[in-house]
């Protein structure tokens, strides 16, 4: 049983900064990439960034300059660093991580997490 589960969320001002956190635990034998998606109200969960297990990120151009994502392989969790919030930025955001379980299964499955509300306004 594998688990996938983020924290974090809050409200906030604009202009101001929250970090996300999303830690998988459970039977993990490596995890690949981990991503942070958002879902506004009204729209299409979109991708935010994503981070490979060697460390190579990827960011939505909306977010760029203002996020940053970053993992801790020790503790299979993954970090989102949100700096000069916008309410546009308001959404529930999402983590999903490509897992895979055991030695003997060579493939990744998909888990995501339950999402965590983030809302910025004055």
């Amino acid at each position: 049983q594998v688990q996938v589960v983020e924290s974090g969320g809050g409200l906030v001002q604009p202009g101001g900064s929250l970090r996300l956190s999303c830690a998988a635990s459970g039977s993990i034998f490596s995890i690949n990439v981990m991503r942070w998606y958002r879902q506004a109200p009204g729209k299409e969960r979109e991708l935010v960034a994503f981070i490979t297990s060697g460390g190579t990120t990827n960011y939505a151009d909306s977010v760029k300059g203002r996020f940053t994502i970053s993992r801790d392989n020790a503790k299979n969790t993954v970090y989102l660093q949100m700096n000069s919030l916008k309410p546009e930025d308001t959404a529930v955001y999402y983590c999903k991580a490509e897992i895979r379980t055991s030695f003997t299964i060579p493939s990744s499955a998909v888990y995501w997490g339950q999402g965590t509300q983030v809302t910025v306004s004055s």
